[in-house]
């Protein structure tokens, strides 16, 4: 069984996750909606994956025995200035995952829950795939500046997602 505090904080990281994929969701309709179609796929594929994060972390807590308690989710953010502004406010979101991730990690150090740490650790080696990923994608968006043409092959490129 886990902590009240660790049941707690997990349970904040199930919205955290489910608030993820809502706020890709809404990244996916905007660029949808600016006929970016490779960009929205890749945004409907990120939410989807961390709706699997939420439901991995759901199943974690039943597994320990507890209660999942689910809160309302926070509207996302809807309108967007460019394509640029959505991964750049992707990877800020993905590192304030992360920073959260971090925070359930050192609470379960600190209550010598080492099951707890275990589950954490492939979230952890998530994270840093996740923040590259962004990363890397708003690094080639700077570069293409404002060249639609580099524009459009990004947005194809992740189409392949």
């Amino acid at each position: 069984m886990l902590s009240k505090k660790m049941a707690k904080e997990l349970n904040a990281q199930i919205n955290k996750e489910t608030f993820s994929a809502y706020y890709y969701f809404s990244m996916a309709a905007w660029a949808e909606n600016e006929n970016f179609g490779g960009v929205a796929s890749f945004f409907k594929k990120q939410a989807q994956e961390e709706l699997g994060h939420a439901m991995k972390i759901y199943g974690y807590v039943n597994e320990r025995g507890n209660a999942v308690i689910l809160e309302a989710i926070e509207k996302p953010k809807t309108d967007f200035a460019s394509v640029e502004e959505l991964f750049a406010l992707a990877l800020e979101h993905e590192k304030y995952v992360t920073s959260s991730i971090n925070d359930l990690v050192s609470l379960a150090i600190k209550e010598n829950d080492y099951a707890t740490k275990t589950f954490l650790d492939w979230f952890v080696t998530e994270q840093v795939e996740e923040e590259a990923s962004m990363d890397s994608i708003l690094a080639k968006l700077k570069l293409a500046g404002k060249s639609g043409q580099a524009l459009l092959m990004l947005d194809n490129v992740l189409g392949q997602r």
